[in-house]
């Protein structure tokens, strides 16, 4: 601990977004950065506590108060070093993680939480730049193969890890290129694209083979891929969004979030896409239905895209300011949440059910909606929902459904290689992450359900261990 007097002398200092009025016009990554010396000084806020709850809280264990005091001594080479022990990605969970570390830093309670997360981007960032990060390609090869379908973060996870232990890893995307969600489901302005090509270099160079705009179960069979390889690795992510199946659904101007943000993210790639197929919020009135992240996602780009308006809805109830009783430190606090894109303009509401999409001639003209009230069963702790029997409409021109997704597409792959599922519909695994399907491993969204960057890719480096534990029985 270099500097133990650090979390009492230096407040919390962030890093901060670029003007709204500049940003607004642009995808370019909202958040700044602080000099080096700031974030030094921000890095020995870290108190290297007797019980780091950092750790803890954090899915993939990064090791916060090691890595920060090299970081605060100036010794950058070490700190990332440290970092990588446990992170394949600092420059993605740098940039769109929550920061569950910091919820749980002891100095959290004080409200001054340690800047982990920003931190984070800053050295990995660093390293970048100085030339620190190089290929490493491992020095034998097992001669075991590997095919990762999916190359979101579980995927390049499961992928950069068994790679590292030797295996041969084939890494199947069934867009146009790679990195799943992180391309083509986060915004530009939260996650620059060119990030992903720079990590994408070094694991090619590393030895990993990507194929793009191939779809496994169509473009190469079930049957060619389990020939093929001694272990298969799914992460599809969960690809199927919840809708809201209420007179009106059919009503052009109804789209499912993504339908938005994959496709401005395609526009931002420089591809075409036609007229008739275009989604664009310009001049237009939006209505969001979903008050978390993917939400959040649409507003900024719907901003961006020149929207008269933009309305966020949510049918749960409007979470406490700053601190929820419910939700006490060291957990996680479900506390409300405005983000950038939120400051950049709009308007916000909960407690509302949507009952109908209303139109013209086939085309969305609002949505009529329901006020409701929430209450808790004191014996069992379920909430209940009921309508207060107020309802209003709210003008729309453009919908986003933004309410999450159920669980992976079962058609196709997954259907036919006959894996079993849980409760939810995801992919069951056991505790290395195999499925019911001898040699198929599963990880991230595809056997969690939707969930948080930084988990999928601790969920995919705790399946490439558990497919080099099968593969070294073999």
């Amino acid at each position: 601990m270099g500097n133990p007097k650090g979390y009492m002398t230096i407040a919390r200092k962030e890093a901060g977004y670029r003007p709204i009025h500049e940003r607004i016009v642009d995808f370019s990554e909202v958040e700044q950065t602080l000099n080096l010396e700031d974030r030094k000084l921000q890095a020995s806020r870290c108190m290297d506590c007797g019980v780091p709850f950092c750790h803890w809280a954090c899915p993939l264990g990064n090791k916060n108060p090691e890595w920060q005091d090299l970081m605060y001594k100036g010794k950058w080479r070490e700190a990332i070093a440290k970092l990588q022990q446990t992170s394949n990605f600092p420059e993605f969970t740098g940039r769109v993680c929550p920061a569950l570390c910091e919820k749980s830093c002891v100095l959290a309670q004080t409200g001054e939480a340690v800047t982990c997360r920003e931190n984070e981007a800053a050295l990995i960032e660093y390293a970048f730049n100085q030339g620190m990060i190089v290929p490493c390609p491992p020095k034998t090869r097992t001669g075991k193969s590997v095919a990762v379908i999916g190359s979101g973060p579980s995927g390049l996870a499961a992928a950069d890890m068994l790679n590292k232990m030797g295996h041969t890893v084939t890494v199947f995307e069934k867009d146009n290129a790679i990195g799943g969600l992180l391309r083509f489901g986060i915004p530009d302005f939260k996650l620059n694209k060119k990030v992903i090509e720079r990590r994408l270099d070094v694991l090619k160079a590393e030895g990993i083979t990507f194929v793009t705009s191939t779809c496994v179960g169509k473009d190469i069979t079930t049957s060619e891929l389990m020939s093929k390889f001694d272990a298969i690795c799914l992460t599809m992510g969960s690809g199927e969004p919840r809708d809201l199946p209420i007179e009106g659904r059919d009503l052009k101007g109804v789209y499912f979030a993504l339908q938005l943000l994959q496709q401005q993210n395609h526009v931002n790639a420089g591809e075409e896409v036609a007229a008739a197929e275009r989604i664009s919020a310009k001049g237009k009135k939006v209505l969001v239905i979903g008050g978390g992240d993917t939400g959040s996602d649409c507003v900024g780009t719907s901003n961006r895209q020149g929207a008269t308006s933009v309305t966020q809805i949510e049918i749960m109830p409007k979470p406490p300011v700053g601190y929820n009783p419910a939700t006490p430190w060291p957990n996680y606090p479900m506390v409300l949440k405005t983000s950038s894109s939120h400051e950049e303009g709009c308007d916000r509401f909960w407690n509302l059910a949507s009952k109908k999409f209303i139109g013209k001639d086939g085309v969305l003209t609002g949505v009529e909606v329901a006020e409701v009230e929430w209450s808790k069963d004191a014996a069992t702790g379920k909430m209940s929902m009921k309508e207060t029997g107020k309802t209003y409409v709210i003008e729309a021109d453009i919908v986003l459904l933004a309410m999450g997704f159920v669980h992976p597409v079962h058609t196709g792959l997954l259907d036919e290689l006959k894996v079993q599922y849980d409760q939810r519909g995801n992919v069951a695994v056991d505790a290395n992450q195999m499925s019911s399907v001898e040699k198929v491993f599963a990880a991230g969204d595809t056997a969690s359900g939707a969930s948080l960057v930084v988990r999928a890719i601790a969920s995919g480096r705790k399946a490439a261990a558990g497919i080099d534990k099968y593969l070294s029985t073999k």
